[in-house]
């Protein structure tokens, strides 16, 4: 046996057929060993874009090689269910039976050392190579005459996967070195279907591991009104919601930012008799003092300038259903004092006006404050505070939701795949990572993560080095100190709430220095600044010019993106 990548002598033969006759190629009869070769590789890289199936392209690459070059009874064989086993994966002219017997430990025969050594074998008669094991094809079945055998390795850049090997007529006109060079070329075909096959099944296996579990989740969703999560700490406030749901109980929702307040308030509208009357939001924080009374209570004709017409207020236009105020810590002591007016005596006056309008409204309030600390203050009304916090329920942050964090994230990548028409993946250990952060901004903050990994996502993974560049660039935005869990001591309240007083100054140092930087809300409008040109033009530039992408890679509403284009003449 030769185990070599030199050129070898020939002798001379026809074209062997499968059968082990003379005869000549089924498809084409070359005129010479080179048009051969040139047919053999346009028809087999052919067949790798063509194929249904990774099958079906190398059994023609086999078939090719029999027909064209002679080089008949062609196997692929690769790893077994053991690494250290090789058997017959692929084939062209062998019976089943044949295949099934091609089984060979690393090392054992001819086809063993190939894959060992990872350097073709030329055996150029097997009756003479004590290593020619005929465990796969009797000898009694080969032609009489003398038969050789050549074996290549099929690799991935320098790990060898498999081997590609055949038999031929040892007197044929053809050198060796050609057919070996041939196998090489089409052993490097073989590879890449191969690699191709297997990563097109790591991702559809991917897939379904993802589509599999979101469907287990289905069920859930649809009972708890889209809200995820199997934590004890969001089953507890899940447990709380729906118990106090099918009532009029006025309900306060306390928790950080962005861990779905307006989520649990719906769905305590939603588990309510009101169910199919209005359900009004309104951030108390993000609309101007002047305004918010106007918003929450409407107004008479002419009440102020501008007010060419009567309007109806928030509270008015929820009338049989629920209105969920958030972020209500933010109220001014005149609104506290007309708010509680209307949870005692289910009236309201609008702005201008003098009449008492009767009202039936389910008041579902939240802050990312704590009341408590504020009432201590003075900067919140106790009494309003008793009338709000008739029922309160805490919604934990992610960092006390063990477990919640992969389901969320899975969630999130089905719902932006969807929406920007991608099918992007996460990468091995992208969750594991996910879980560890201690995600100040919550189920928003993950969900904008997760969406700048789909939009940016290289060859439809998102990797790990992404991850660790969001959350790095995540690291730059504060977030409010967390709200106390009701069950702490109120001493443990108060050393947090001085802790937040500190936060909060150098909060508000940063939004002067930093335009982009959002408040603590997370809702507040941001200023304009020309220093935020370079960064919006580099978020155009990385989505294409789509606005809406730019948008939410900024953090920002298309209402205020598309303000800042204009107002910046971008």
């Amino acid at each position: 046996m030769s185990l070599t990548e030199e050129p070898l002598s020939s002798g001379a033969s026809p074209i062997e057929s499968e059968e082990g006759d003379s005869g000549s190629s089924s498809l084409i009869n070359p005129h010479t060993e080179m048009h051969a070769d040139l047919v053999v590789v346009h028809e087999a890289a052919k067949l790798i874009g063509n194929s249904a199936t990774p099958d079906d392209a190398i059994a023609g690459i086999l078939r090719l090689m029999s027909e064209l070059l002679g080089l008949n009874r062609g196997r692929v064989l690769l790893p077994g269910d053991a690494p250290e086993r090789l058997q017959i994966r692929y084939s062209y002219g062998l019976q089943r039976s044949e295949k099934s017997r091609g089984k060979y430990a690393i090392d054992e025969g001819v086809t063993g050392k190939v894959m060992r050594t990872g350097l073709p074998a030329v055996v150029q008669d097997i009756d003479d190579e004590p290593n020619f094991l005929y465990r796969a094809v009797d000898r009694a079945t080969l032609p009489r005459e003398i038969v050789a055998f050549l074996a290549v390795p099929i690799t991935d850049g320098d790990k060898t996967i498999g081997v590609l090997a055949a038999h031929r007529l040892r007197q044929r006109t053809r050198a060796f070195d050609d057919d070996l060079t041939v196998l090489k070329i089409l052993a490097t075909f073989v590879a890449q279907i191969i690699l191709i096959n297997q990563l097109i099944h790591e991702r559809t296996q991917e897939l379904r591991r993802e589509n599999s579990h979101l469907r287990g989740q289905l069920d859930t969703q649809k009972m708890n009104h889209g809200i995820l999560g199997e934590s004890q700490a969001i089953r507890d406030a899940l447990e709380k919601t729906r118990r106090v749901a099918d009532t009029d109980t006025t309900t306060f929702l306390s928790g950080e930012s962005g861990t779905g307040k307006e989520r649990f308030a719906q769905m305590l509208h939603l588990g309510s008799a009101r169910k199919d009357m209005p359900f009004l939001a309104i951030n108390c924080a993000a609309i101007p003092e002047h305004l918010l009374e106007s918003e929450l209570f409407g107004h008479e004709r002419g009440a102020f300038t501008g007010a060419t017409n009567a309007k109806k207020g928030k509270l008015e236009l929820a009338n049989a259903g629920t209105l969920f105020l958030d972020e209500i810590g933010d109220l001014s002591f005149e609104l506290q004092s007309k708010l509680l007016r209307v949870l005692e005596g289910n009236v309201i006056q609008r702005v201008g006006g003098t009449k008492d309008i009767a009202i039936d409204v389910r008041i579902v309030a939240a802050t990312h404050q704590n009341l408590q600390e504020a009432v201590n203050a003075g900067a919140f009304r106790l009494d309003l505070f008793y009338r709000l916090n008739v029922f309160p329920i805490y919604l934990p942050p992610l960092r006390e939701r063990a477990g919640d964090v992969p389901i969320l994230a899975r969630h999130f990548l089905l719902s932006a795949n969807k929406e920007y028409s991608m099918n992007a993946v996460f990468s091995e250990g992208v969750l594991q990572r996910l879980e560890t952060y201690d995600w100040p901004g919550n189920i928003r903050q993950l969900e904008n993560v997760i969406r700048r990994g789909v939009l940016t996502a290289s060859g439809g993974s998102i990797s790990v080095s992404d991850i660790e560049l969001f959350l790095h660039q995540e690291s730059a935005v504060f977030s409010k100190a967390p709200v106390s869990d009701p069950r702490l001591s109120t001493t443990h309240r108060s050393t947090a709430a001085m802790h937040d007083v500190g936060r909060n100054a150098a909060l508000e140092s940063d939004v002067l220095a930093n335009p982009m930087v959002p408040s603590e809300s997370g809702r507040a409008y941001l200023r304009v600044s020309a220093d935020q040109t370079a960064q919006i033009k580099d978020a155009l530039a990385r989505t294409g010019g789509n606005k809406t992408r730019a948008a939410k890679l900024l953090g920002m509403t298309s209402r205020q993106f598309r303000y800042r284009l204009e107002k910046l003449d971008i």
